[in-house]
């Protein structure tokens, strides 16, 4: 079994679920009492989410990178940076590291293909719905269209990303208020919906809605079972 690299603590609310999907799934497929072999670096998310709002994406990059440098100097096969919108420096990390990267993006992406779907909303902090480094490469690398909320939308789900989901706080009302921007993407054409951030699935599960929901939290952690289990 290979070593799961992990950067987490983006917040490390969703990290939790990463690592408990990871250690379920090598259980689902070893059986008896094995788990996974994980080396995560967490770090302390309010520096990160400061740089973030400051538009210092360089800075959270030298962060991230020194991060990834000790978790494969710890004896980490592959990392997984488990948050959707830090993938904005993925570049700068992937280049600061010899070990291969798990980018969440082609994961997610490979998962819509395999089902075809070729039409997606997508839900996430602000940085990922607005900006190309999620998008463009959903589009142009797997020819997938995206489709996102109007600006007032975007708002309601970036902050209740970051003033609630990542602070640990589930409110029915603002589970209301993703739906209502869920059956509107879909009522655009969305053939499923992405949740683009890490946190968004402790708040919206399938049960909730009809409309197929694809949560990235799952599918990175299972495609790194994956990885971690050939050979």
């Amino acid at each position: 079994m290979k070593t799961i690299g992990m950067l987490g603590g983006m917040s490390w609310e969703s990290t939790a679920s990463y690592y408990k999907a990871i250690n379920e799934g090598v259980k689902n497929a070893l059986g008896g009492l094995h788990s996974a072999k994980i080396c995560l670096y967490s770090v302390d998310f309010d520096e990160i989410e400061k740089l973030q709002h400051q538009g210092l994406w360089d800075e959270t990059a030298k962060i991230l990178s020194t991060a990834a440098q000790s978790v494969e100097a710890g004896g980490a096969d592959f990392l997984l940076i488990c948050t959707n919108t830090m993938h904005k420096v993925a570049p700068q990390i992937e280049a600061a590291i010899s070990i291969p990267l798990l980018h969440i993006a082609d994961a997610t992406a490979q998962k819509l293909l395999t089902d075809n779907v070729k039409r997606v909303g997508l839900l996430g902090t602000r940085f990922t719905m607005e900006e190309d480094f999620y998008k463009s490469r959903l589009t142009e690398r797997f020819g997938i269209e995206v489709v996102v909320p109007e600006k007032a939308q975007r708002d309601v789900v970036h902050d209740i990303i970051y003033s609630e989901l990542c602070m640990g706080n589930i409110y029915p009302q603002s589970r209301a208020k993703y739906l209502e921007i869920i059956n509107q993407l879909h009522e655009q054409g969305a053939e499923a919906i992405v949740l683009g951030c890490t946190e968004i699935a402790l708040l919206i599960q399938q049960q909730h809605t009809q409309i197929p929901l694809y949560d990235t939290t799952d599918i990175h952690a299972n495609q790194a079972v994956k990885a971690a289990l050939l050979g």
